[in-house]
C-alpha cells in the first residue's frame, strides 16, 4: 500500500506524464547515473527514491518490474473497496424518503468515494490494462458528469496505456467510447480527430503491423470532414511509401478513399472530377511503387481496388470527368492501355537472388486475370487477345502452374 501511494502520488504531482516504462530493477542505476551527471538533476518534479521503484523526469515514468505484482494487488484492492463504497453512496443517493422534503442527494462523501475510484482505477489500469472492470467504472463515473475535462483525462489516460502497450484492447475501445460521448457535443471535436491520427501513427512507428491502431484510425474516418480525409490521404503517403509490407497503411488508405467519395453535397459535378483525380493520382503511386518495390502481394491488391473504383466511377458517372470532357469508352481504353503497359514490364522474369521476379509476373498476371472480369463487355474480347498475344497463359503456367486452369476457364 505504501508504494501504491507513492505511485498515487507521482501521478497527482506530475500531471503531463505522456510516456510509462516498465523497468528492470537493475536499470534505476543507469538512470541515477545519467540524473546526477545531467545539470538539470536538481529540476522540480524529478523523483529519484533511494528504493529504486519508480522513475520520473520530464514527464516520464519508469516503474520497476520488481514490484508489479504486489502494488497491482494493492491497487485492485483498494480499487474494489472504494467501487463497493461508491456504489454503496450512489445507491443512498436516489433514495427517497417517505417525507418528501427529505432527499439524500450526492453528498461530499459520495464525492469523496468517486474520487477515490478514479485515483486507484487509474494506477490499477497502468499496472493491468486489460481489466475491463476497472475501465467500466471510469466509464459509469465519467458518464453521470458529462464534463469535457473528465473526457480529456481518458484520452491522456488511455494514452499513457497505449505508450507501452501498444496494442491493448481495452485501451483503444475505450478512446472509442470517449469520442463517442464528446460528438456532437463539444466543438472541438476535429481537433481530436486530427491528434488521434498524429497518436495511431506515432504508435505504428514504434509497433509495425499494429492492426489495433490502424482499425482505431480507419473507424476515426467516419467523424472526419471531407478536407481532413484529403488531408490524412496527403499526409500517409510518405509513410505508405516507406512501410509497403504494412497492409494496415493501404487499408486506411482504402478506407479514406472510399470516404472521399461517399462524401458529396448534391450533384456537384466538382466532386466527381476531385474524386476521380484521387484515384489516378493513388493509381499512379501505386505503379511506382509497384516497381520499386518487386514481388509486393499488398500492392496489388490494392491496385484491384483502384482499379474497381476507377472502372465504377467512369460507369456511373454523368459528369465530364475532365476540362475536355473525354468519353467513358475513350476513357477505359487509356486505362487499359496503361495496364497492358504495366504488364509488360512486370511479367519479364530476371534471374536476380535478391528479388523476386517471379512473385511478381505472377501477381501481375492473377491481376490481369481479375481484371477482365471487372470491365465492360465490349472490351473483354480485344482485351483477350491482346493478353493472348502477350503470352500471358505461358507466363501463368511458368509461375503459378496450380492456377493455369483460370486462362481455360475465362476463354470460355
Amino acid at each position: 500500500m505504501d508504494l501504491l501511494n507513492q505511485l498515487e502520488t507521482i501521478l497527482e504531482s506530475d500531471p503531463l506524464i505522456d510516456e510509462v516504462g516498465l523497468i528492470h530493477p537493475s536499470q534505476f542505476i543507469t538512470l541515477s547515473e545519467e540524473c546526477s551527471e545531467s545539470s538539470n538533476s536538481s529540476a522540480a518534479g524529478a523523483f529519484r527514491p533511494a528504493n529504486t521503484k519508480f522513475w520520473n523526469r520530464d514527464h516520464k515514468l519508469g516503474i520497476s518490474t520488481e514490484i508489479l505484482l504486489p502494488v497491482c494487488k494493492a491497487a485492485k484492492s483498494a480499487f474494489m473497496d472504494a467501487m463497493k463504497q461508491y456504489k454503496t453512496h450512489s445507491d443512498l443517493s436516489v433514495y427517497k424518503h417517505e417525507d418528501k422534503n427529505m432527499v439524500y442527494g450526492p453528498s461530499l462523501s459520495c464525492q469523496s468515494f468517486e474520487s477515490e475510484v478514479m485515483k486507484h482505477s487509474r494506477a490499477l489500469l497502468l499496472l493491468s490494462c486489460d481489466l475491463g472492470t476497472a475501465w467500466n467504472a471510469r466509464k459509469l463515473v465519467v458518464s453521470k458528469q458529462q464534463q469535457l475535462p473528465m473526457f480529456t483525462d481518458e484520452l491522456h489516460l488511455s494514452a499513457l496505456v497505449l505508450s507501452y502497450s501498444h496494442k491493448s484492447e481495452q485501451a483503444w475501445t475505450h478512446r472509442r467510447w470517449v469520442i463517442k460521448m464528446i460528438a456532437g457535443k463539444y466543438s472541438n471535436l476535429q481537433q481530436i480527430i486530427a491528434k488521434e491520427s498524429e497518436l495511431v501513427e506515432k504508435i505504428a512507428e514504434r509497433s509495425k503491423m499494429n492492426y489495433r491502431a490502424w482499425n482505431h484510425r480507419c473507424w476515426l474516418v467516419s467523424y472526419m470532414t471531407r478536407e481532413q480525409m484529403l488531408y490524412e490521404l496527403k499526409k500517409s503517403r510518405d509513410w505508405a511509401g516507406l512501410h509497403v509490407a504494412d497492409n494496415s497503411c493501404f487499408h486506411y488508405r482504402r478506407r479514406l478513399i472510399l470516404g472521399i467519395s461517399e462524401n458529396k453535397q448534391g450533384d456537384d459535378p466538382s466532386y466527381d472530377v476531385e474524386n476521380y483525380q484521387v484515384v489516378k493520382e493513388e493509381l499512379d503511386l501505386n505503379e511506382a511503387l509497384i516497381k520499386r518495390y518487386i514481388g509486393r502481394e499488398a500492392l496489388w491488391l490494392h491496385r484491384r481496388f483502384l482499379s474497381l473504383c476507377l472502372i465504377r466511377h467512369l460507369m456511373t458517372t454523368t459528369h465530364g470527368i475532365s476540362c475536355h470532357s473525354i468519353s467513358m469508352y475513350n476513357e477505359i481504353n487509356i486505362f487499359l492501355d496503361k495496364e497492358l503497359h504495366l504488364l509488360g514490364s512486370c511479367s519479364t522474369i530476371q534471374d536476380m537472388e535478391f528479388e523476386d521476379f517471379e512473385g511478381q509476373a505472377m501477381y501481375s498476371t492473377m491481376y490481369f486475370l481479375w481484371l477482365i472480369k471487372q470491365i465492360p463487355e465490349f472490351r473483354k474480347i480485344e482485351l483477350q487477345e491482346k493478353l493472348k498475344a502477350g503470352n500471358l497463359k505461358n507466363i501463368l503456367h511458368k509461375t503459378c502452374p496450380e492456377r493455369s486452369f483460370l486462362w481455360d476457364v475465362l476463354e470460355l
